[in-house]
């Protein structure tokens, strides 16, 4: 998973040889702005973050100053920013207990294996290890959380793209049509539609509409 404060990311996801710093938030001007990869990449790592751990206020002032846009993903943009500016880092900490971890368990279970299955640590998370390890890629040391967790998975994607994890497009597709396509809509859904959800509620609108922006560019044809 991965933390975003003042001093940096922590990744919990790297390649053999180690990670370089998680791409920047979505909607923060940079010299490459436009290039679609970092817009990508800038996407899962904001869910990655988002999906990690509550928010803490550093985190939230950067949130706010996501730029909205014309688009339906841009409107969910302007939506979080909004709601990052009214929002209290408490309360949002609470809101994602609620939600994640729970007395026992939260309300949503951000596992693939569990949306697949109906059970966590199953077949799903083993291929899904088969995989990373031809791409070279292992947890770091001390990362409780499997790798079908929703914030690895998305920080997995934002590696591949960005170069911080060595993998060709095909290596992209190959992971999100195997490991994401099949579950993460509908978890974004759910917490889209969750009762315990405000400010999450955006993120999961936001996880949304991206990975159906996702699954219709990998259909096209190359």
């Amino acid at each position: 998973m991965t933390e975003m404060t003042d001093q940096g990311p922590r990744v919990a996801i790297q390649a053999v040889t180690g990670a370089a710093p998680s791409p920047e938030l979505p909607g923060v001007p940079s010299e490459s702005s436009r290039d679609v990869d970092v817009a990508r990449a800038r996407e899962y790592g904001l869910l990655a973050v988002l999906l990690a751990r509550a928010p803490d206020r550093p985190l939230l002032r950067r949130i706010a100053t996501i730029e909205g846009g014309p688009t339906p993903l841009g409107a969910a943009h302007a939506s979080l920013a909004q709601a990052a500016t009214d929002a209290q880092a408490d309360s949002i900490e609470r809101e994602y207990f609620e939600l994640f971890v729970g007395v026992g368990r939260g309300e949503l279970m951000p596992y693939g294996s569990y949306y697949r299955t109906g059970f966590i640590n199953e077949r799903p998370l083993a291929r899904l290890r088969e995989d990373l390890l031809a791409l070279g890629i292992e947890r770091v040391e001390g990362e409780t959380e499997p790798e079908d967790h929703a914030a690895l998975l998305c920080e997995i994607m934002a590696g591949l793209i960005d170069g911080r994890l060595r993998g060709s497009d095909d290596a992209q597709q190959g992971i999100f049509d195997r490991h994401l396509a099949p579950w993460m809509g509908r978890f974004f859904s759910d917490l889209e539609q969750s009762e315990s959800a405000d400010f999450y509620r955006h993120v999961g609108t936001i996880g949304r509409l991206f990975i159906e922006i996702e699954r219709a560019a990998f259909a096209l044809p190359v």
